[in-house]
């Protein structure tokens, strides 16, 4: 189900600016000193320091703006038709973004904390160490399998029926309070749907503008564009013959 988003609304023009604004800071963040930081393929430059855990968090949810955000337009336009005449409309609006980037930021401690873990797993068994080409095609076979469980096509459909998600999540009180909990509800429908796709960059290196761009577009595509859900299938064979080529020739 594709649902039209209205790029003349005030409000979604400053998103998309917002999303704009966020590709060109990764841009600028990669021409820097600290784009090492920004490196996801080299995340251990900052797994373990606590200290620079914020300029982790920074890049994570600057990445989620520009990727994640536009896939949630259509949403965020139905809530905005169905609040724009109240008063505290802007507000409500902004906690609804705001849930969804908790939910995406929450996944990124998440995936902090167990990428401090692999490492130091990695660190202590020399096998694995010497064989660090493998977590490559697990990380794509992982994608690819993921691509066919019910989970995924659940998250999938939640995503895909914005009208449906709303009126289940918003009663219209404590406004507020369920503003932000739809945002975050849908952000973690969302990471259901998308979180395999998301560790591509973690695990293969594809921690570039240009991987970033293929990936938001591929999940825009499967969460809001009408046959975007045949798309599911055919992107986790291709996943998965990808993560067997690399498991039978990526072996230096």
């Amino acid at each position: 189900m594709w649902t039209k988003v209205d790029t003349r609304r005030p409000l979604m023009v400053a998103l998309s600016m917002l999303s704009a604004l966020a590709w060109l800071a990764l841009w600028w963040w990669g021409q820097s000193p600290y784009s090492r930081y920004l490196d996801h393929h080299n995340l251990e430059a900052v797994t373990g320091n606590l200290g620079l855990m914020p300029l982790f968090v920074a890049g994570w949810v600057v990445m989620t703006i520009a990727m994640m955000l536009p896939t949630s337009l259509p949403l965020i336009a139905r809530f905005d038709a169905l609040t724009r005449r109240r008063p505290d409309h802007i507000r409500l609006v902004g906690l609804l973004v705001s849930g969804y980037l908790a939910a995406w930021t929450l996944f990124g401690l998440v995936i902090y904390a167990g990428d401090y873990v692999l490492h130091q797993t990695i660190g202590h068994i020399h096998w694995l160490e010497e064989n660090a080409w493998l977590l490559g095609a697990g990380a794509l076979l992982l994608a690819g399998l993921y691509q066919f469980t019910p989970l995924k096509y659940l998250c999938l459909e939640k995503c895909r029926s914005p009208l449906n998600f709303i009126t289940a999540h918003w009663q219209g009180q404590h406004e507020a309070r369920q503003a932000f909990t739809l945002g975050a509800h849908h952000g973690l429908f969302c990471v259901g749907c998308c979180w395999s796709l998301m560790l591509l960059m973690f695990a293969v290196g594809a921690g570039s503008l240009g991987w970033m761009l293929i990936l938001g577009t591929v999940m825009a595509v499967e969460k809001n564009v009408s046959w975007g859900q045949q798309l599911s299938k055919p992107l986790g064979m291709l996943l998965l013959i990808g993560g067997l080529i690399v498991l039978i020739f990526g072996a230096p």
